[in-house]
Formats: structure tokens, sequence, C-alpha cells
């Protein structure tokens, strides 16, 4: 079965296979959320689906070139797994130095809504969400903000306190998108019981990796609220795509 449901005729869709035999699904359609065209890949057939988020302003053909694809090509080939790996705004919103710090943030939660009311919705069952780097954010705050709508999460790698991209701006809107800000204050029931149902919750990372105080510091936020995070710290740096392909397949797996 295919994951998505075509509801718009303004939609470019091709279906081709891998080198490995793995179906690939490429998809450019208009977001009404983010006012413009998105693109994204969809691999496999059938099975649990892996919602992938790129590195900071990387693209929706990120995971496909850089092995991240082939790395799951078994467990895609034989539907124990589906990959859907969409596109980012990362330029358009916490990377967008030229505009108010405001706006970036505005951006974000427009993002947001395309991913939840766009992306979400033609899945047919609840996704892993998963993201390298800063992909490992997006994945974070999906989950936590959204914790019906996820499965579970797998974050390699990840820098998780937005305060940095804020410039000392500070409003609702950046507290509720920074981890490191809400999660201490977070006491409602129906965010908490779904953060500690899901399977599985994974923040890794290496010794080295200039970013593992954000990966120690957000699992002990969780565990504070009951949500039991396995933390893992790789030996060495880990910040690169040979082991974020262990990572995944390591953790997609457990």
């Amino acid at each position: 079965m295919r994951w998505f449901t075509i509801t718009t005729m303004n939609i470019t869709t091709t279906t081709s296979t891998t080198s490995t035999d793995v179906q690939r699904d490429y998809i450019k359609e208009y977001s009404h959320s983010l006012g413009r065209d998105m693109e994204l890949l969809h691999f496999g057939h059938a099975g649990t689906p892996l919602l992938a988020f790129p590195t900071s302003m990387g693209r929706f053909y990120q995971w496909e070139d850089f092995g991240m694809v082939e790395a799951l090509s078994d467990l895609l080939q034989s539907g124990a797994v589906q990959l859907i790996c969409v596109d980012s705004v990362d330029g358009e919103s916490w990377y967008a130095r030229d505009r108010p710090v405001a706006d970036r943030v505005a951006r974000h939660l427009q993002y947001e809504a395309y991913i939840v009311d766009e992306i979400l919705p033609r899945i047919p069952e609840r996704p892993v969400v998963s993201g390298a780097s800063f992909g490992a954010l997006h994945a974070v705050l999906l989950a936590a903000r959204h914790p019906t709508r996820v499965l579970g999460f797998i974050a390699l790698s990840g820098a998780f306190d937005t305060a940095r991209w804020l410039e000392g701006y500070h409003d609702d809107s950046t507290y509720f998108t920074n981890l490191m800000a809400f999660l201490p204050g977070l006491t409602d029931e129906a965010y908490l019981s779904p953060l500690r149902a899901m399977h599985p919750k994974v923040v890794v990372t290496g010794e080295g990796d200039p970013n593992v105080d954000d990966s120690v510091k957000l699992a002990a936020l969780l565990r504070d609220k009951g949500v039991e995070v396995g933390l893992e710290i790789w030996p060495g740096w880990a910040h690169d795509w040979p082991y974020w392909k262990d990572m995944i397949r390591r953790y997609i797996t457990g």
C-alpha cells in the first residue's frame, strides 16, 4: 500500500526503483501552510513509517545522497520500514538572519503545520520521527509538541537549545519551540502520557560531538518527567553520515 493519499491535481509524482530495487516515489506539490511548493521522497512499499528530517538547511534528497536509504535498503525491500524524507525551510526560519526573530519562529510554526496538517494525515499510521544534527531537533520537537501523532523518535547528534539561533529574543512562540525552555515546566498529562508511551525513544550522539551536552541535558529533562529515553553516547566524534547510517540501523530495529 502506498503511504500517501493524493487529494489534488496540482501535484507532480513519479515512481521508480533505486539501484537496490526499493520503490522510490518523488512528490512535489503546493503547501497551503507554507504558501509554496514542497518536495519529498518516499521509499518502500509497507512497514513502519520513518519520517526523516534533513540536517540544517538540508534538502529532501539528503538521506538518499548520503547513503541512509542504502543503509536501510533491506528493511525497505522487505516491507519492515518505509521512509518519508521531507524538505526543510530552515533558510526561511531559524537560519534567516535577515529576518526579524519573531518572523523566523513564525515561519517554523508554518513548517510544523505543513508536517502536522499536510503530511501526517496521509501516513496510514503514526511514524517514528528521526533526523541528524538540526534534523534531530525537528524530530524531537515534533514529538514533544504533538505526542499523539508520533510513534517514537530517534535523534542523531542533535542540537536542541533553539535560543542560540534567536539572538536573545523571547516570546511565547520562542518558549514553546525550545525544548530546553518548556520541558522543565511541562506538567500536562495530555502531553506527558503519550510521550512516555512512545517507542523507540532514543537520543544518540558521539562523546566528541560539540553538541553532546545538549543531548545529555535533553535526556535528563525527559527523564525528570518520567519519559524513559535511551541516551546513547558513542565513542569518537560520531557527527557524520557514516555514524548516522550505523545509528539509524541499530535503533530503528531495536
